[in-house]
């Protein structure tokens, strides 16, 4: 079985957003593999999104629906049922408060699950691009040696051991061993195109990982301050903080329902690629790479061979033939030639480096290196990329749940709060420790003056009350006398009728109360004559 089927299996959760039916804007079934250049793959995503905006109308028409009933139902009984709607409208604010907690919490865990998941599909996009580029640069150099430095030493040689026919054919024969490491270094497939393939894949892929990120941040934030600033306003009665949360809460209700539908299309569009992705990749490297190279790589199975085995062997063998014949000239020809050491042992020095740039290079040409960062990289997209959207969609719902209990709470709230108002003007006017109470007295002196006339009548009824029965003749003009005295302008507040009756001092000395009094002694003395009392 392949090394890959072992190491990488799809999560539940891929298998779950795979089996999403797609279907295209014309409502046909679309194929769910995983094609993003088909366009009729491109509908099947975009008719996601379109799901969220249908939602977020209903949402929206829900919300409107209820606000209007809400306002327009008349409220019988408001006295009764005023602490049980203030209790319910308390008890929805905290629900919504928690909901929206708690979709925070959700959503900073899925924006960071996210992150790493695309963190670790860019290192190990850099790993392989750092792979593939050591591997282009080790043939590239090698190629150098022997074309140009190996070369030039085995021509100096030619040279110098021109009188001698054996030592010229050794180095023919070298030559050709050169020769046949280029040859087999030119088999190699080349990695430039991959190399700049997956550096833009991995520049573009961190660009809108950054701004993502950085969005769903702001996000956070948003919807955190509406929420707290909501709950400020509910406590404090506030009316106008209160309009203008719920009016901001329709923004949020369009972002929250917008990530969702990213989200959707974004990790059912993950899930097709993670369900196959040995398939996809396969597809899209044909005329880059032959399809034995990439199952190699992506299968890395132990029984299976290596494409590059024949020519790292005769790149092997050809490099230890040369350093055979090099042996054999410094042992013979430079007692005979000592002019030719210097360029041996440059031979010889050129053919270990290559040698060591041989180990390094089937080092680099094994799948285990470059299979487990394909490993690396569907791990980080399959497990917690598409873990961390499917947070961030469930952070999407519970915010628009909470939001959406926020503003149906609202109109609620706002009566509460008209009916709180009312209590106040309710309250008694002669309340003496009622501020409300003393600014309306102060600026209505006419209600005060009609007080105190009204405590002069009871008062002038209880007078007369409390006169004995044998006075109720010589009574009689005083009550007329009180009368008239205040018809003439007499201040209320010194004639008061029960200090009469209790020996009080006489009312305040003015002319219109000695014309008054003078009327009254002459009808006495008309009635009674000289018996009037002094």
């Amino acid at each position: 079985m392949p090394a890959a089927r072992v190491e990488y299996i799809a999560p539940w959760w891929v298998v779950w957003l795979h089996s999403v039916p797609h279907v295209g804007l014309r409502l046909r079934p679309v194929d769910s593999t995983f094609s993003p250049r088909d366009e009729a793959y491109q509908e099947s995503l975009l008719f996601l999104g379109l799901m969220a905006a249908v939602c977020l109308g209903l949402n929206l028409a829900f919300l409107a629906t209820y606000l209007v009933c809400v306002c327009c139902r008349r409220q019988d009984g408001a006295v009764q049922t005023k602490q049980r709607n203030s209790c319910c409208t308390t008890w929805t604010a905290v629900v919504a408060g928690l909901m929206c907690c708690a979709a925070l919490g959700i959503g900073f865990y899925g924006n960071s699950q996210t992150n790493d998941g695309v963190y670790q599909l860019t290192y190990s996009l850099d790993n392989a691009n750092h792979t593939f580029s050591g591997i282009d640069t080790l043939v590239s150099e090698t190629t150098q040696k022997m074309k140009v430095d190996l070369e030039r030493h085995l021509a100096r040689l030619s040279e110098i051991l021109a009188s001698r026919g054996d030592y010229l054919q050794t180095l023919k024969f070298m030559q050709q061993m050169a020769d046949n490491i280029v040859a087999q270094l030119s088999g190699l497939p080349v990695w430039e195109e991959v190399t700049t393939q997956l550096t833009e894949l991995s520049e573009q892929t961190s660009y809108i990982e950054y701004y993502r990120w950085l969005s769903y941040l702001l996000l956070f934030a948003l919807d955190l301050v509406i929420c707290l600033v909501t709950c400020l306003a509910l406590a404090r009665h506030s009316k106008c903080l209160l309009a203008s949360m719920l009016g901001c809460t329709v923004l949020v209700l369009l972002l929250s329902w917008a990530s969702l539908a990213t989200d959707m299309a974004a990790g059912v569009g993950a899930s097709d690629f993670c369900v196959a992705p040995d398939a996809f990749i396969l597809n899209i490297t044909q005329g880059q790479i032959s399809t034995e190279v990439a199952r190699y790589y992506l299968y890395c199975s132990q029984s299976a061979r290596s494409p590059f085995q024949q020519a790292l062997t005769v790149y092997q063998r050809s490099l230890t033939t040369m350093q055979i014949q090099v042996a054999g000239l410094l042992q013979f020809a430079v007692p005979l030639f000592p002019t030719a050491e210097k360029d041996l042992l440059g031979t010889q020095l050129l053919l270990n480096s290559s040698e060591v740039g041989l180990h390094q290079l089937t080092a680099m040409l094994d799948c285990r290196g470059l299979h487990k960062d394909y490993v690396d990289a569907l791990t980080g997209v399959c497990y917690d990329g598409i873990e961390g959207l499917l947070y961030l969609g469930l952070f999407s719902l519970l915010a628009v749940l909470a939001f959406s209990t926020f503003v149906c709470a609202g109109p609620r709230a706002w009566k509460c709060f008209a009916a709180r108002d009312r209590d106040y003007d309710d309250i008694d006017d002669g309340d003496p420790f009622n501020p409300q109470a003393r600014r309306m007295a102060a600026h209505a002196p006419s209600r005060g003056q009609l007080h105190s006339f009204c405590s002069y009548s009871s008062g002038l009824g209880s007078q007369s009350s409390l006169q004995p029965p044998a006075q109720t003749i010589s009574n009689a003009p005083v009550s007329e006398y009180m009368n008239q005295a205040m018809l003439f302008g007499g201040t209320p507040r010194y004639e008061n009728a029960p200090l009469i009756g209790r020996g009080s001092p006489p009312p305040t000395y003015s002319p219109s109360m000695r014309a008054a009094y003078m009327s009254v002694a002459d009808e006495h003395l008309r009635h009674y004559g000289s018996d009037f009392p002094a």
